[in-house]
């Protein structure tokens, strides 16, 4: 129930059915007078009763969403007017959406490619302004563009190659050898970039994973909870009070975070803990940011031997670390004292040190910031790719270009080398379409909402 419900019926058949039930201005609207994209006050009149005032909108093919003749019925939000509609509308012959099917038709109808089509459910499902930025980027074809662009030229350089193959007995060389390698490379760059932006674009649809991690009691709870403005987690001075993993989303300036709150480190027997432990060795892997929350009442060499075993657990070249010496509020100015000295004795300028209270919410903006400053490219309008389907293909395109290299460096036949090539356009081509089946359309277009 809400104020308003709309309606959308899209098919040869929509504008007559919906016109024959429309009065405008006490008379049924001729079907011959109705302008596109223009909108029509009236009621809904069946079997000379009155279903609902309504605002309906036509759009004639092919300047529709579907490509097909469209109306859309603005009514009441009534439970009762929304079924009562629909029951009228089955009854003069239309049928239920499956999920997608109108984003589904307009692939079909060339409104736009695949990849762009599933652009529209990442945009209905954003839960931040990043990935709807990526969403809105993808929706308008830049990401379509580049593949293109790559297809585009590896196709030139295949047909050159199949030329050949007419012309074998002449022993006739049309694709330039040396030309077609530097071709490649560039190209199999192009694809491993796209391909290895996967792990940063799928973590900004889904929140970027941060492992929040350290040895027991240290207040990696009670930092979840200042974080989240909640007592989400926990919080004991009984060490090994987080048994398992908890994990919460926070929107930070447009970026969605997922926090991951693990198991403290240490060495033990107890089984259970144990268990949890192993998770949060998993989690570190998996995450994209890892917080490494120090003890500062602590005497220093035992920060840096925390510092140093959770540096040792993170690899730096995929991942972020930054390290917070917490509970700061019970010293006077050793915080600043600790940060310089750890800053200098692990010697890496990639990590970054900040000073807090998680308890009394000091320093959570140095957190923020640092967090901020850990993600430079998530304001970038460089193209991320976000859906696993795509990520799969770009892998086998970037194995079939590699096998290609391969080929042309061992001078096998010019037909294995274009069948090389041939498999890696059929792969980029599947991204945005050009080649697909109905059991991979259906497959995508499943997971839409109805409606849509």
């Amino acid at each position: 129930m809400g104020a308003i419900a709309v309606v959308r019926i899209s098919g040869p058949e929509a504008i007559p059915i919906v016109s024959s039930l429309l009065q405008c201005n006490g008379k049924l609207l001729d079907i011959n007078s109705i302008i596109s994209n223009k909108v029509y006050y009236g009621h809904l009149i069946y079997k000379g009763g009155l279903l609902d005032e309504v605002l309906v909108a036509f759009f004639k093919a092919p300047h529709s969403f579907t490509g097909e003749d469209t109306a859309e019925i603005s009514i009441h939000g009534s439970v009762y007017v929304q079924q009562k509609l629909l029951e009228v509308l089955i009854l003069m012959g239309c049928r239920m959406a499956e999920p997608g099917e109108f984003t589904r038709r307009a692939f079909v109808n060339g409104k736009f490619d695949l990849a762009q089509a599933e652009a529209i459910a990442d945009l209905i499902s954003s839960e931040s302004e990043t990935a709807h930025r990526i969403a809105v980027n993808q929706l308008k074809g830049g990401f379509s563009k580049e593949l293109q662009m790559m297809r585009s030229k590896l196709l030139e350089m295949t047909a050159l190659m199949e030329l050949e193959l007419d012309f074998s007995e002449e022993d006739v060389e049309f694709a330039d050898r040396s030309q077609l390698k530097v071709l490649l490379q560039e190209t199999l760059n192009h694809v491993n970039r796209l391909k290895d932006s996967f792990r940063l674009g799928n973590a900004i649809k889904n929140g970027v994973p941060v492992a929040i991690v350290g040895q027991t009691n240290t207040g990696k709870s009670t930092l979840l909870n200042a974080l989240l403005g909640e007592d989400r987690a926990i919080v004991s001075d009984i060490a090994g009070t987080t048994r398992d993993t908890i994990e919460e989303t926070l929107n930070i300036d447009g970026v969605l975070y997922r926090f991951i709150d693990t198991a403290g480190l240490r060495h033990t027997d107890e089984t259970i803990e144990k268990i949890g432990i192993e998770r949060t060795f998993k989690k570190i892997s998996e995450a994209l940011l890892v917080i490494g929350v120090l003890d500062s009442t602590l005497d220093y060499d035992a920060i840096l031997s925390s510092a140093r075993e959770i540096a040792a657990k993170v690899d730096q070249q995929h991942q972020q670390f930054i390290l917070c010496i917490n509970k700061v509020d019970t010293l006077d100015d050793k915080g600043e004292t600790y940060k310089n000295q750890l800053r200098q004795d692990l010697d890496d300028d990639s990590i970054l040190i900040v000073t807090l209270s998680a308890k009394h919410g000091m320093g959570l903006d140095n957190l923020i910031d640092a967090l901020k400053q850990s993600q430079p490219l998530t304001h970038s309008d460089t193209t991320l790719v976000t859906n696993i389907r795509h990520y799969e293909a770009l892998q086998n395109a970037s194995l079939s270009l590699e096998q290609v290299q391969q080929g042309l460096e061992d001078n096998i036949p010019t037909d294995l080398v274009s069948q090389d090539l041939r498999q890696a356009l059929f792969y980029l081509g599947s991204i945005t379409g050009e080649i697909t089946t109905d059991e991979i359309l259906g497959t995508i277009f499943s997971r839409f909402c109805i409606g849509k």
